[in-house]
């Protein structure tokens, strides 16, 4: 065993200084991403609104991918053979997921989107529970039918808005986000399959893709895949010829795409140091400001009494998950 020579107080001062910088460049990123996501879909540009869901994937995907390569370039990866084909279709299902909540970003409103996507683990328990074979305790019970009520409170609270399609949410907006939850799940369990596959691969326990590598991969399967739907459904041309019409567009799909690559830089990081706790923390977090933000910010996004009734379960609930981790032993008496 070799035990560690380093000064515990400048350890945990680096650990803490390591902390700050993945909360803030989450925040900081996907803050500013999210306002432009909602503005791609929301905002005229030269008098008309942008609707190619698919080209917009393409070039966030692929900016993702670029920016994973530019720092594998520059910092290596991590030696290991690597399950491109498991990587390649999660990163497919993820960016599906991606593209269906994107697209019901027009058809629902941006608060009742992220509320919606705060119910990931919803699919991921029944998962566990089907085909995973696991058991989970009273608080993720708990958790998942406070947050479930407080979705459904929330989308029955919401006011109907005549004469404004996009505006309030339809029955269509709904159900994407809902197969976006879905594919949410299958995305989680194909990248625990990842894990084991590059462990059995490489006949090593410690094996697994570096970030980087994590990254580029998912992005650029991702990318390729969106790239399929926006030749098949005709938005390459449609998104070309928007990008053609107003240069304001473009800079916001290149701020758009250059945060969500910034941003995911920063999530590989939390969850390499410090594991997907505290990424569920920031993250959830980060929701939680993203839509208060967008009801301060847009006045059509106010909620009422009902909807903040169920904001608010929503949030408990999630709180339940965190508190319930926290409070779970920890075993450290592993191997020596």
């Amino acid at each position: 065993l070799v035990k560690m020579s380093g000064k515990p107080e400048s350890k945990g001062a680096l650990q803490g200084l390591k902390v700050a910088l993945a909360v803030a460049g989450i925040f900081g990123s996907f803050g500013y991403f999210a306002v432009l996501q909602e503005d791609l879909f929301k905002k005229s540009y030269a008098g008309q609104k942008f609707k190619a869901t698919f080209f917009m994937m393409v070039a966030e995907r692929g900016a993702n991918a670029l920016v994973a390569l530019f720092f594998l370039l520059i910092f290596g990866g991590s030696n290991f053979k690597i399950p491109i084909k498991e990587i390649s279709v999660s990163g497919a299902s993820q960016m599906l997921a991606m593209a269906a909540s994107n697209e019901a970003l027009r058809y629902v409103s941006y608060p009742t989107q992220v509320l919606g996507k705060s119910c990931k683990m919803v699919p991921v328990f029944l998962m566990g529970i089907l085909i995973g074979g696991k058991k989970y305790g009273w608080s993720m019970y708990l958790q998942v039918a406070v947050v479930t009520a407080g979705v459904v409170i929330f989308n029955f609270g919401a006011p109907t808005k005549p004469g404004k399609g996009g505006g309030s949410d339809s029955a269509y907006g709904l159900s994407l986000i809902a197969l976006s939850l879905a594919l949410d799940g299958v995305t989680g369990g194909l990248q625990d399959r990842v894990k084991e596959t590059a462990k059995t691969l490489n006949k090593n326990p410690t094996a697994r893709p570096s970030m980087f590598e994590s990254m580029m991969y998912t992005n650029l399967a991702g990318a390729i895949i969106a790239l399929v739907f926006c030749v098949a459904t005709g938005q390459l041309q449609e998104g070309i010829d928007f990008c053609k019409q107003s240069q304001e567009f473009i800079y916001a799909l290149s701020a758009f795409s250059i945060s969500s690559a910034v941003g995911q830089c920063f999530i590989y990081f939390t969850v390499t140091e410090f594991g997907p706790l505290l990424l569920s923390t920031v993250t959830t977090t980060r929701k939680i400001f993203s839509t208060l933000y967008s009801v301060f910010r847009n006045p059509d996004n106010r909620l009422n009494q009902m909807q903040w009734t169920g904001c608010l379960m929503v949030f408990g609930g999630i709180i339940i998950e965190m508190v319930a981790e926290r409070l779970k032993p920890h075993d450290k008496s592993k191997k020596a």
